[in-house]
């Protein structure tokens, strides 16, 4: 335990601080200031020793020089009980400062040079270097919890002080960051990649109910960002429910100009469809697979009405995601206890940073990538007509529709499309024709005719085959990136099949 009999308190946000310096004095502890801190608690009341006073020194060059001093730093970082620093401090005239209450010039919302603090950052490293002698305080928000644990002889739990010192070198640590942050200009392959984060929520599970997880967000994301993805129902989040989630959620952004559904299972699409009401795109996403929709993510591009809550019924479905629902089609989504409800608010209309990273060599090692998220790479994708016959007006508006789709399978990725509805999709096979078997499988599985169907591709077909099956089974017009060695060949094989095929100039994989 620590007994407190002085605190230096220097603080930019003085939220709370004169109640906080008010419990402290109360307790019988002696308060140093410095500058605007000072004054704020005298206008209070309370009796306060300049850090000047201490020193000699007043506070030089504007302010930007106050308490570095050993009177100060000395008294913070020198050990208790250790007979020779004891001797020491005695000797130079140094009394402990027992407590550091200090928060710091808010860089972060006001990034100029003179905003960057100095002495602030000093005097927190110093009292948590030592946090076994010293508490040290960073927010408001720790006041209620140090004015507890101090009510009890004025003294600091060992728990309550390391617990300070964790959140200290945090805020440090952080700080230096977002100094860095802001001069780097935001680099987009810097030399050396600084990224902080801030724990949002504890999950239900990892990949598999023996893992533990987290969910994190990014530090400088506006708080305002943060609360866009909310959670109206059901139970506590998974870390597949969360993958399967953002799947959808990238997905039905590039839908978001039409009314749309998609449903996923496992990170991939297994149905989905446009419709002129949002019932209507449901039931044809459903009906895409609906044996692997049994479980799976459901994403709307429109407000969820009752009508289409009411078609929803009692399905099976892991998570639903949509901007907004009314008010009663939210209370019949409800009745499924364990389903889980979110409102994604702005989410699907919001720019974002381009980059996305994933961890690799046992998370010793980051990929860090531009995100697949190119401009008109949706519903408005622009192709080339690279064989005799070009695609009808419907067929294309399939082909896009076809695209955007295969954009988010797994690689290998083929698609097949009828108008507005996905029929059949083949994902993640180690080879494309393999994955236009599957494909074609599903979509009569789920009793669809494949003639009059379009086909898109995530990749260049390295051989005529894929192309050959799908005209086979009665496929009118194909969407591919092309780029192959063999396209020659390609294109002359939907020519002999009196085939449409496009080129989009952009490759899809998704590993």
């Amino acid at each position: 335990m620590l007994r407190v009999s002085r605190a230096l308190i220097s603080v930019y946000d003085k939220l709370g601080i004169t109640d906080f310096a008010a419990g402290l004095q109360k307790l019988g502890i002696e308060l140093i200031s410095t500058g605007g801190t000072a004054e704020a608690l005298r206008k209070a009341g309370l009796k306060v020793t300049d850090v000047s006073e201490i020193t000699g020194y007043p506070a030089l060059f504007e302010g930007r020089f106050k308490s570095l001093h050993p009177l100060i730093h000395g008294a913070i970082l020198y050990k208790r009980g250790n007979r020779k620093q004891e001797a020491e401090a005695k000797k130079h005239g140094i009394k402990p400062i027992d407590l550091v209450v200090v928060n710091l010039y808010p860089f972060d919302k006001k990034p100029e040079v003179e905003m960057i603090d100095i002495g602030g950052p000093a005097l927190i490293r110093a009292a948590a270097k030592n946090w076994e002698h010293v508490g040290v305080v960073v927010e408001p928000s720790q006041y209620a919890e140090v004015l507890e644990g101090l009510k009890h002889g004025r003294k600091l739990s060992d728990e309550l002080r390391k617990k300070l010192m964790l959140k200290a070198f945090a805020c440090a640590s952080r700080y230096d960051w977002a100094i860095w942050n802001h001069f780097s200009g935001r680099q987009d392959f810097p030399d050396v990649l600084l990224m902080n984060f801030d724990k949002r929520q504890g999950l239900r599970y990892g990949e598999n109910p023996h893992q533990k997880a987290a969910l994190y967000t990014r530090t400088e994301i506006d708080a305002s960002e943060r609360d866009d993805f909310v959670q109206l129902s059901g139970k506590q989040l998974s870390y597949n429910n969360l993958l399967d989630a953002n799947s959808a959620l990238w997905l039905i952004r590039d839908l978001k100009s039409k009314i749309a559904t998609s449903i996923l299972k496992h990170n991939n699409p297994c149905g989905a469809g446009l419709g002129k009401t949002l019932k209507e795109s449901y039931e044809k996403a459903l009906a895409s697979d609906k044996q692997s929709a049994y479980g799976g993510v459901v994403a709307f591009s429109r407000k969820v009405d009752v009508e289409t809550a009411n078609a929803v019924g009692n399905h099976f479905i892991e998570v639903m995601l949509a901007p907004g629902y009314e008010p009663e089609a939210l209370e019949i989504l409800k009745q499924k206890k364990s389903r889980r409800i979110l409102d994604m608010g702005r989410l699907i209309d919001r720019r974002y940073r381009q980059k996305s990273f994933r961890s690799i060599m046992g998370g010793t090692q980051m990929l860090y990538q531009e995100r697949n998220d190119l401009p008109g790479q949706d519903l408005t994708v622009k192709f080339k007509p690279m064989t005799r016959r070009r695609p009808t007006a419907a067929e294309a508006r399939a082909l896009r529709f076809a695209n955007v789709i295969a954009k988010h399978v797994k690689s290998n990725a083929i698609v097949f499309v009828k108008g507005d509805q996905v029929v059949g999709i083949g994902a993640g096979q180690m080879s494309r024709v393999d994955a236009c078997k599957i494909a074609i499988e599903k979509a009569l599985e789920a009793g669809f005719e494949v003639k009059g169907t379009v086909m898109a591709s995530d990749a260049f077909f390295p051989f005529r085959d894929t192309v050959d099956f799908a005209a086979d089974s009665g496929a009118t017009a194909i969407i591919q990136p092309g780029g192959s060695i063999r396209d020659a060949d390609v294109i002359a094989a939907a020519d002999e099949h009196k085939m449409a095929m496009v080129f989009t100039g952009i490759r899809h994989f998704k590993h």
